[in-house]
């Protein structure tokens, strides 16, 4: 089931996710149950932010929270702006603070990673994974009895986040570069290293091998994300998770930069 408006009222307590836009230019991700919305990281400026928003029916003062996996520009640059004008409180980890890049925020709650914390009807597991950043998260959330994993900027699938995940109903998955365009793109070789590195994103392979180990029975919706724009494409991302679905497309999407990904439910 897709949406383009916000859960309406007869669809509330069932988990629901949406994408504002996923890739190196900006990442965003939107988590309802309809009553309690909430938004993962803003990569975007303010304006670009609340124009995305729209797209998906919600306006920034709708929002109970805002969530920070890490520092990194493509994951935090609206989120202090976005934050200051609307009055939406900040949940973050303190390594993430100490990085110094977010200014003064109106409300800042703190994250300890592996700690669960709730956002009015929202459950939030957050989990650390490897990634250069200071003290990066991800998120598993709970909601209407259906389990959400968000799952980016992780450098490689840690027994820790296999079992952190494992059994999610939906999943946003990191499917960021195919290991022969990155090896052959235009970036320089230290940026090449950092990409495929343990700390840097996941490749197509790897994602195929973690959805392998997290399990697939549950999984509703499959949301392909932070592919990038000059070391991937979606027909390798398909070819490279397809086959663990015995052909069945269904399930698998693509959270695309410009276009993000509009409202899927967890039925």
């Amino acid at each position: 089931m897709t949406q383009a408006n916000p859960p309406a009222a007869a669809c509330r307590g069932r988990l629901h996710f949406a994408s504002l836009g996923s890739g190196s230019k900006g990442n965003a991700t939107l988590v309802s149950d309809g009553e309690t919305h909430v938004l993962v990281d803003c990569g975007f400026t303010l304006r670009d932010a609340e124009r995305r928003l729209a797209r998906l029916g919600l306006h920034p003062r709708q929002l109970d929270a805002l969530l920070v996996t890490h520092e990194h520009g493509d994951h935090i640059r609206g989120v202090g702006p976005l934050a200051r004008r609307h009055g939406v409180p900040v949940w973050l980890t303190p390594g993430s603070w100490a990085s110094g890049r977010l200014g003064e925020l109106p409300e800042r709650r703190w994250i300890t990673p592996q700690v669960r914390f709730e956002v009015k009807g929202l459950c939030f597991d957050p989990v650390t994974v490897p990634h250069d950043a200071r003290e990066p998260v991800q998120f598993r959330i709970q909601g209407g009895g259906r389990h959400l994993g968000l799952l980016t900027d992780i450098g490689h699938p840690t027994e820790h986040v296999v079992r952190a995940f494992a059994g999610c109903d939906a999943l946003a998955l990191e499917c960021n570069h195919d290991i022969r365009m990155l090896a052959e793109g235009p970036y320089p070789p230290r940026l090449k290293r950092r990409v495929g590195g343990d700390w840097g994103h996941l490749a197509n392979t790897q994602a195929a091998t973690l959805l392998a180990r997290l399990g697939l029975d549950r999984l509703q919706r499959i949301a392909c994300s932070h592919l990038s724009e000059h070391n991937n494409r979606p027909e390798l991302v398909l070819e490279a998770l397809v086959p663990l679905l015995d052909g069945d497309t269904s399930r698998l999407m693509v959270a695309c930069q410009d276009d993000g990904l509009a409202w899927q439910a967890i039925a």
